[in-house]
Parts: structure tokens; C-alpha cells; sequence
């Protein structure tokens, strides 16, 4: 049967249209309304240029759990999906009930009679029946005629199968299956429609719990009554308030592509963080937390070979009242021995040796042993031109020696063989590492890491450590062992680290990569490459749904977790806060021009 309709001209409706054309199926609503033309056949519609067919579920398994329709829900092609519940009298159904009870008992007592092993089968029947009931009985439970119906669309009957079989696959995995309206699929078509029409009627019949599961909008909640606003719940529009510091460990890594959205989420979350008291400190490979320093009245230092800031590998932390001074120097010294192996290159186990001595001998020529007075030790902290002095009345050090001349008398030596002269008293602080040489980078990143480590060491503060572009460091496995032993120990000196980098290839190609996600109860997935998303979904155990979010999530959207609960999230600010922490070329352009002309500065 076939039959024309006159062509409606409709407006296109607004919207991401790069998001629209990302989709398998781009159907316009002038396609569904007002077709061409429409063609009836016993297994599909044709509805002008496209194709809808229609499908009904005909049998479920024993148990339905909860949600089990989400992945029909969120799978990408275009659908219409319609319930149709009827309640039933709960007298009438209890006469059935009564009358199925007596059966099945008799069937059970002449099995009995006859010497038979007991049936599973009808035993089973027996408790369900009695069970349903009491809940009936006590008005627990209604029993209701359900029926679901699905209609999906596609530009050809070749994808009209391949949606088909994809339906089948992820229904038939849960012991669920469909058939679809043959000969009857206009009905079909007007059922799953919001008429309101039930013009198949193959029902099931159920009972308030296996209903209520077939609700497919389920999705976790993170409002709590403290902590800072993360974002939009983008499955219920709820809000995302939360605390990292009531988990049991306050540390959060991010992932995401360049113009995801990372930095964005980040400066936000400080800045709420810090009207809340909570000191912040970042290490910044690109200085692009510099305006935001300068905006909340921060510290920002510069550091490179030519910059007037310095910090000194040899710097001590004061040890704390709890702290033996003996573990604090030992520990200190151990963790220079793997900078220095960083600096070198790697070192031979003799070399290891060799080195560790000459740290202990120079620390000692200072006077700063495990018997002296911690409290004088600020006042003697040796440089690496000391070390060198040490190393070189050592036996066997010649290449070593010649190795270390670059930090001290080379052209390293403007950063590496220097004083600290840089302070942590604010309550921001920004070390930014764009300026210094590639290769010098992850050395600078260890040496302040190692420099933030101590200061926090020295007090009791609660504070967030924003290691930025972190895989820099990662680079060399002792940078990387640092940067988790901090991330492990952090929780005891109230700290929270948030570790970011683009590619999680590179995070997981170190051996700490996977222990540093483990030891974070936070993780904030933003948007990612095809290149990236296999190793990301096998690493968070992300679901294809969640997959899919991010792969095609706006900027400033993606997944977040926070112990066992994950939402996906959508980013937002106000439009101060957007002043102060937008990253975006253009807007921060329009920023200064603004300022430039009220006067403000450049």
C-alpha cells in the first residue's frame, strides 16, 4: 500500500550542527512529520527516503536488574521507545493466584505420592506464587500488562538491519527478545508514537519490583551538604557539590585532549577552593596560571636559567615535632640521590653508592648530621658547587665530576647551583617552567616538586597541589616514583594532589602511572581522542556509554568519578570566574583590550 503526502516546508530546529552530523543516523523532523510519501510493507515503513521498522519484546528473563533498558536508551541511532502499562484488579489477579497455587500444590503432592524426586521447577513456582500473594495481600505489590514497543529509523534497509542486529545483541545478552510487528507495522509505527494507542497488545504481565526496573534513567547522585560546586549532573540537571577532602584519600588526576576544557575545570575548582581557606600551589609548564595569580593577589615565579628565582636541590624541610630529624635527613637524602640520577642520566650501582656518600659528606661538612640541631640547619644549607668539592677528592669520580661541572660552572649553573630564594608564605603560588629548556624540564619540575614537598613536610595546612602537564616528569622512573610517593603519603599532611596530562598513553607507559590513579579517589575524564579512548576505557573500566561521552562530549563536559560514584558532568562558571580563569586566545585577547582601554594596564 502506498500513498502520497503533500511536503510541509518546517524550519530546521537550532543546535550543535558539527554534533548533529557526528551521528550515525541524521533524520530532519520534516522527514517524519510530513514524508513524500509513505510505503506500508510486512517488515518495514518506508516513510519517503527513509526507513522505520518496528519491534516488540515478547519474553524476559527470570530477574530484570536495574536500568537494564539505559544501554537501549543511550545506544546511538534514532528510536522511538513507548510503554504501555495496564493495572490489573488485585482481586482479580489473587482468584488466579489462588487457583494457579492449588494446581501447582497438587502436582507437587502426587509426585510426592508416586515416590518422584522433588521438582526444582515446581517448587520454585510454588514459593514465587505464594510470595506475590502476601504482597498483594498487604498491598505491597500491584500486578500490571506491560508492553514495550520500539520503532527505530534508518537512511537504508542495510542499516535498518544492522540496527536491528545491534537491538538483538545488547537485548539478547540480558535474556530479553524481540520480534518485530510483521504485517503489522503500521500499528506498530502508531504505538510507539505519543498517541497513546496500544495497537499491538503483546503484554507481559508483572508486578511493581520488575516494573519499576525497566525506568532507564538511572544515574548517581553527588550533591552533598559541603564541598565546592564541580559542575551539572548532565543525566539529572542536579548539582555536583562535593568535598575531596572527605574521601579517603583527596588526590584527583585529569584526563582529556588540548582544548578539553582540564585547565578550565582546574582554575576553577581552586578558586572556589580558596574562598574556603584551602592553600593552593601549581607547578605550570606553560604559565598559563599566571593571570589567575595575578588576579587573587598570588606569587608567580618564573624559573629558568636566566630567571632571578632559584630553588637549591640541597634544601632541607624543618622537621616537625612528630618527625625524628634522623628519618627527615635520610629521606632527604635519598631522593636527592634520585635526582641526581636524573641529572646524570641514570647511574651504575657503584655510581649509586659513590653518590650517596658524597651527599651524606657534604651535608656533614655543613654540620647538618642526625645529631645536630635541626633547627640550625636553614642556616647552613649547602649548593651543588659544595657536592662538587666533596666529589671530586672522592676516588673514581672523574666522569662524574664532569657530568656535574655543567650545573655548576656551566651554563646550568644559573638555576642549579644557587640559593633558594623563592617563598611559599602565600597562599597561591604558581612555579611556572615554560621558559626553561626542554630537555632541563623535568629536572626543574623534580627540584620544585621536591622543594613544595619539603614546605609541606614543615606544617599542618590543608592545601591542593596542581601538577600540570605531569607526564613531564614522568618522564624518568625516579621522577615518577617522587611524584607517587607523594601522591601516597599526601593524605597524612592534608594534602590533595591534582595530577593533569593530555595523553594517558604517556601517563600509563611509566610503571607508576597505574598506581597514581589507583591512590586518587577523584578522576575527571574530559574529552578524548579515538587514539586514546581504548587505553582509557580499559583503565577506569568505563562503560561504551561512558565511552561515547567522551569521545563526542563538548569542551568544558565529560565523566566524572569520586569514589564508587561517577556522573557525567558539564563544567560551569560564572561569568566572574570565567574572567579570571578562560584559557580561550580569543577571549583572553578581548580581556586585555577591555583593561587597556579603562586604563588598567596590558
Amino acid at each position: 500500500m502506498k500513498f502520497s503526502l503533500p511536503k510541509i516546508k518546517i524550519p530546521k530546529i537550532g543546535g550543535n550542527k558539527e554534533a548533529q552530523l557526528n551521528k550515525p543516523e541524521h533524520i530532519d523532523l520534516e522527514d517524519i512529520i510530513a514524508p513524500s510519501s509513505i510505503e506500508l510493507k510486512q517488515n518495514y515503513i518506508r516513510l519517503g527516503e527513509r526507513f522505520a521498522k518496528s519491534f516488540f519484546i515478547f519474553s524476559y528473563p527470570r530477574y530484570l536488574s536495574t536500568g537494564w533498558l539505559s544501554p537501549i536508551i543511550n545506544i546511538q541511532y534514532p528510536m522511538d521507545i513507548s510503554f504501555h502499562i495496564h493495572p490489573i484488579n488485585s482481586e482479580i489477579v489473587l482468584k488466579r493466584l489462588r487457583k494457579k497455587l492449588t494446581e501447582v500444590q497438587s502436582e507437587i503432592m502426587d509426585k510426592e505420592e508416586k515416590g518422584l524426586i522433588r521438582d526444582p521447577v515446581l517448587q520454585t513456582s510454588y514459593e514465587d506464587i505464594e510470595s506475590l500473594r502476601d504482597s498483594l495481600q498487604t498491598a505491597r505489590e500491584r500486578v500490571f500488562k506491560f508492553g514495550l514497543y520500539i520503532t527505530v529509523y534508518a537512511d537504508s534497509l542495510n542499516n535498518l538491519r544492522k540496527i536491528e542486529n545491534s537491538l538483538r545483541s545488547v537485548l539478547e545478552s540480558r535474556l530479553i527478545y524481540i520480534r518485530p510487528t510483521l504485517f503489522k507495522q503500521k500499528e506498530g509505527f502508531n504505538s510507539s508514537v505519543p498517541y497513546g494507542l496500544d495497537k499491538i497488545g503483546v503484554h507481559t504481565t508483572m508486578n511493581t519490583a520488575p516494573l519499576s526496573s525497566v525506568f532507564p534513567f538511572v544515574s548517581s547522585d553527588l550533591s552533598a551538604n559541603e564541598g565546592i560546586l564541580y559542575g551539572i549532573n548532565l543525566h539529572n540537571s542536579s548539582l555536583v557539590l562535593f568535598d575531596r577532602f572527605t574521601l579517603e584519600n583527596s588526590n584527583m588526576v585529569i584526563f582529556g585532549k588540548a582544548g578539553g576544557g582540564k585547565s578550565y575545570a582546574v582554575k576553577l575548582e581552586i578558586l572556589r577552593y580558596m574562598m574556603q581557606g584551602v592553600d593552593v600551589i601549581i607547578i605550570d609548564p606553560e604559565n598559563e596560571y599566571k593571570f589567575l595569580a595575578d588576579a587573587v593577589g598570588g606569587s608567580c615565579f618564573e624559573i629558568s636559567l636566566t630567571a632571578p628565582n632559584h630553588i637549591n636541590p640541597f634544601d632541607l624541610p624543618q622537621p616537625r615535632e612528630d618527625e625524628d630529624p634522623k628519618n627527615v635527613l635520610r629521606s632527604n637524602i635519598i631522593n636527592l640521590v634520585g635526582l641526581l640520577r636524573v641529572m646524570f642520566g641514570g647511574l651504575s650501582p657503584k655510581e649509586d653508592s659513590i653518590i650517596d656518600q658524597a651527599i651524606t659528606e657534604t651535608y656533614a661538612a655543613k654540620d647538618i648530621t642526625p645529631e645536630s640541631d635541626p633547627a640550625t640547619w636553614k642556616e647552613k644549607i649547602p649548593i651543588l658547587s659544595d657536592f662538587e668539592a666533596i666529589l671530586e677528592n672522592m676516588k673514581g669520580t672523574g666522569s662524574l665530576v664532569d657530568k656535574l661541572r655543567k650545573f655548576t660552572k656551566g651554563s646550568y649553573a644559573g638555576f642549579f647551583n644557587q640559593p633558594s630564594d623563592v617563598s611559599m608564605d602565600n597562599k597561591f603560588v604558581v612555579f611556572g617552567v615554560r621558559d626553561m629548556e626542554e630537555e632541563l624540564r623535568p629536572m626543574a619540575m623534580f627540584i620544585i616538586l621536591r622543594y613544595i614537598w619539603n614546605t609541606i613536610r614543615s606544617s599542618l595546612k590543608k592545601r591542593i597541589l596542581v601538577v600540570d602537564e605531569a607526564w613531564w616528569i614522568m618522564q624518568s622512573e625516579d621522577g615518577a616514583s617522587f611524584l607517587y610517593g607523594i601522591c601516597k603519603r599526601a593524605r597524612k599532611y592534608w594534602l590533595g594532589v591534582s595530577t593533569i596530562t593530555q595523553d594517558i598513553s604517556d601517563f600509563m607507559g611509566s610503571s607508576y602511572g597505574k598506581p597514581i590513579i589507583t591512590n586518587s579517589s577523584l578522576q575527571l575524564l574530559m574529552k578524548q581522542s579515538p587514539a586514546s579512548i581504548n587505553t582509557l576505557q580499559e583503565t577506569f573500566n568505563l562503560t561504551d556509554e561512558e565511552k561515547y561521552i567522551l569521545l563526542q562530549s563538548a569542551v568544558g563536559e565529560g565523566v566524572f568519578f569520586a569514589g564508587q560514584k561517577h556522573v557525567a558532568i558539564k563544567i560551569v562558571a560564572s561569568y566572574i570566574e570565567d574572567q579570571l580563569i578562560t584559557t580561550a586566545p580569543e577571549e583572553v585577547l578581548a580581556i586585555r583590550e577591555a583593561k587597556k582601554k579603562k586604563g588598567l594596564g596590558k
